[in-house]
């Protein structure tokens, strides 16, 4: 096996071809608001968190992130590694299949340590899915960031997105794409976890390193939104909805 350090420069035809489509569509169809680019590591091993509100998210956040000079590997749900065409995109891209609810778990979980551990960024939704809050908040999180943080010991970058939703509904089938949609796109300085750093990984650790990681993303949809966010986020199992599928919730009409 090669020992050699894979950097986060490499871009496959795969990766390059969406980047040849989106990134011309986003521009002709957003206006951006992006913040917080120094807090951006230019390199080294970095978990990045995000709020996910629209199917649109991926681009979005992955424009701002291509204009800071960086490479995303996704946590992606391994259904659509089944899609024609987008299988191949995915593969040649060397994103990571999540396969929801199965043993094979564990291995996204090894394959993004693996990532991080060779200096590149892996990108995680930590709420598993879109949001299930009527309101659009950031919901209560999955503790897959914080494993993979406190694992490889990589900092953890909280971006909040606020406007994607706009272009496209959550679970929308048909975009919005004018007139133009002001797309808020910033990150917030990494979440302080060293306290916990070294600690065994039980349910403990993990659930107060996943609520900060969360407290940290709610924050900046809060100053983007100029709102409240609710006191306690929603929890799906709680509220009796499905936490995977799609889900037919009040329609945002924000």
């Amino acid at each position: 096996m090669s020992t050699r350090r894979e950097t986060d420069t490499r871009l496959g035809w795969g990766y390059r071809l969406v980047l040849a489509v989106c990134i011309p569509l986003l521009r002709l169809t957003t206006r951006r608001d992006w913040r917080g680019a120094e807090n951006l590591p230019a390199e080294g091993g970095l978990v990045l968190v995000s709020t996910h509100a629209s199917e649109v998210d991926p681009l979005t956040l992955g424009h701002w992130v291509h204009a800071h000079g960086r490479v995303m590997r996704y946590l992606v749900k391994s259904s659509l590694f089944r899609v024609p065409l987008l299988g191949a995109i995915l593969r040649d891209a060397e994103q990571i299949p999540v396969h929801r609810g199965g043993g094979d778990a564990a291995e996204a979980f090894r394959s993004a340590v693996a990532a991080v551990r060779r200096g590149l960024m892996v990108v995680v939704f930590p709420e598993g899915t879109l949001t299930r809050d009527p309101d659009l908040w950031p919901m209560r999180g999955k503790t897959g960031a914080a494993r993979i943080a406190l694992e490889t010991g990589a900092p953890v970058v909280p971006v909040g997105q606020w406007g994607p939703h706009r272009l496209l509904p959550r679970y929308g089938r048909v975009p919005r794409p004018f007139p133009r949609k002001t797309v808020h796109v910033w990150a917030g300085p990494p979440v302080d976890l060293d306290d916990l750093r070294g600690r065994p990984l039980d349910q403990a650790v993990l659930t107060e390193a996943t609520d900060r990681i969360m407290r940290a993303l709610t924050a900046i949809v809060a100053e983007q939104r100029g709102e409240t966010p609710p006191t306690v986020p929603f929890d799906p199992k709680a509220a009796g909805v499905p936490e995977t599928g799609r889900w037919t919730g009040r329609e945002e009409r924000r």
